[in-house]
């Protein structure tokens, strides 16, 4: 019996059918922004041999990012460009592990260490509401997932569904500084810092003292991570909290740009949650891409405004707090101390 003949489906010319603005639309990068990101990842994810039709390095690129812009189906994605569900799962999974890898991180998300680039951070962000000492803006996000199978419970989040909180921080331009993409949704924004590499680069003195992160009341005060007072006084207390919040809302319209540009966030990701993590921080270092190249939102997608539900708990009254041992509360009071001064000092 003779064996069948495979027939394979004529695939579409994207950067000739398209111009860049339509390119963006779609993929959210231009074409000399698809060809960068190629050149940085095209060796890990090229297939070994050209048999039976294989994609190439740059086809897999546009899968992914279709799939990253649109949230669809991954069955939806492969119609749409030819390509059947098997070849886009693995070319999507391939794509975003590389996309996501410590290498990636490392080159496109930094939190500034240097007194140059610290200083310009805090620079930009006094120009907001006269905020002194500033390097970044701080909050949790949660990101839908479908139940895993393994530890559903920890998933739930305070919201009642299943989700990944992601601890974010922003500079002044909507980039990403640091990312933590790893926690079920049930766990509380302040054990999440308390349990990061941030707090260690804070208080193991790698960052200059009078260098700060804005938080809303769901962390605990520091000495580095200024938040709002609960039930301000009038005079300092109030006006600093009005400039907290002007500024602070850097970072919700931060989130709101990175979940307007890639809908895969917005929806549920229908993952394990190690691939759903890829998924985030893969999406993490694409925005910053898109950020150095200037490439923008498209219009009809672009939405400051995150559409998150306030996570923002009473540190104290949280049973999922962070740190309740003798030291933590310590530090909790010193960090207290210190907002009150620097209110009355700047405000």
């Amino acid at each position: 019996m003779a064996a069948q003949r495979r027939n394979f489906r004529e695939r579409r010319d994207y950067f000739n059918e398209y111009s860049d603005m339509e390119l963006v639309k779609r993929f959210r990068l231009d074409s000399a922004g698809i060809n960068f990101v190629e050149g940085l990842i095209g060796n890990e994810i090229r297939s070994a041999s050209i048999r039976n039709h294989a994609l190439t390095s740059t086809e897999k690129v546009l899968l992914t990012l279709r799939f990253l812009a649109t949230g669809k189906m991954q069955l939806c994605n492969g119609d749409d460009m030819g390509v059947s569900q098997s070849s886009v799962s693995r070319a999507v999974s391939c794509t975003i592990r590389s996309l996501s890898s410590d290498r990636m991180v490392r080159r496109f998300i930094k939190f500034p260490t240097s007194p140059n680039a610290i200083r310009r951070n805090q620079e930009h962000f006094f120009q907001i509401a006269g905020f002194p000492g500033i390097v970044g803006a701080i909050d949790g996000t949660h990101v839908q997932i479908i139940a895993p199978r393994n530890n559903e419970n920890e998933f739930v989040n305070r919201h009642h569904y299943h989700s990944l909180n992601v601890q974010v921080v922003f500079d002044t331009q909507y980039k990403l500084i640091d990312i933590v993409a790893k926690w079920p949704g049930s766990t509380h924004d302040a054990r999440i810092l308390n349990e990061s590499g941030l707090r260690v680069l804070f208080e193991n003195g790698h960052i200059p003292v009078h260098t700060h992160l804005l938080g809303d009341s769901g962390y605990p005060s520091r000495r580095w991570l200024l938040t709002p007072f609960r039930i301000p006084q009038p005079g300092p207390q109030t006006n600093y909290n009005n400039a907290h919040k002007r500024t602070r809302s850097i970072v919700e319209r931060g989130i709101g740009q990175l979940k307007c540009r890639f809908h895969v966030l917005h929806g549920e990701i229908r993952l394990s949650p190690q691939k759903a993590c890829q998924v985030v921080i893969a999406c993490a270092v694409l925005h910053n891409i898109c950020k150095d190249r200037q490439i923008p939102i498209p219009a009809d997608d672009d939405d400051d405004d995150s559409n998150d539900e306030d996570d923002s708990d009473d540190y104290a009254q949280d049973h999922m707090q962070a740190g309740n041992d003798g030291a933590a509360r310590g530090n909790n009071i010193n960090g207290t101390l210190y907002r009150q001064q620097f209110a009355e000092t700047h405000f």
